[in-house]
């Protein structure tokens, strides 16, 4: 089988799930993904998007599938592709204050709130239904479907994956000149080798996150 058919086969089942909630009468779906859960360092970021009806990237992916060039690739594209699509953002403070997976959250609701005034400040209507990688938050108005690994089985939450992920993969890369010696610009904030080398030799910098001050405060 070529590539392109497996991608298309591929697409044609990601699209199931959109395709099914049109059919029963919703318009505007949303997904809904996050990146940056695992990090030492950064931002928890994520991106909600509504994609157009002629969606047709046939290459879109769970983020983690695809490479950083084709992630790039793709990044403009979707933009392009989509009705509207917004990012949330939650700092390392935050995170600190109120523990990763509540910043996560709040991350999303930040998204799918901006998308949702972007909707309505488009004429369109706001969004009528949520696709969200694995959770799903509260007080929110409208309904909502967590789909685990939704970033696999979903176009709308994939195409949301390669948002957030590109976001704070650059993001991550300005903070590398800003905090040189963590290797921020490759290792994107996790924990690689040269993360934890920099954190022995420098200390630690004001995107990290609480729980490495602790770690490191701990083994000095």
């Amino acid at each position: 089988m070529k590539r392109e058919e497996k991608y298309k086969l591929r697409f044609d089942e990601m699209s199931k799930i959109e395709k099914q909630l049109k059919e029963e009468g919703y318009s505007m779906i949303a997904g809904v993904d996050e990146v940056g859960r695992g990090p030492l360092a950064g931002p928890v970021v994520a991106a909600a998007v509504v994609l157009s009806d002629g969606f047709d990237l046939i290459e879109i992916n769970d983020s983690k599938k695809l490479s950083e060039k084709k992630r790039e690739e793709l990044f403009p594209l979707i933009k392009e592709k989509s009705v509207a699509y917004a990012i949330g953002m939650v700092s390392p403070e935050i995170i600190d204050e109120i523990n990763i997976l509540e910043a996560t959250k709040m991350a999303m609701r930040g998204a799918v709130l901006n998308l949702n005034e972007k909707l309505k400040e488009n004429g369109v209507g706001g969004i009528d239904m949520l696709l969200i990688d694995a959770l799903t938050l509260d007080n929110m108005p409208m309904e909502q479907k967590g789909i685990i690994k939704g970033d696999a089985k979903s176009i709308s939450i994939a195409a949301a994956s390669v948002l957030a992920k590109v976001t704070r993969d650059r993001l991550m890369m300005e903070y590398d000149s800003e905090y040189p010696g963590y290797g921020f610009a490759s290792n994107k904030g996790y924990g690689t080798k040269a993360h934890y080398e920099g954190i022995e030799k420098q200390g630690i910098c004001p995107i990290h996150r609480r729980e490495v001050s602790d770690e490191n405060k701990r083994n000095t």
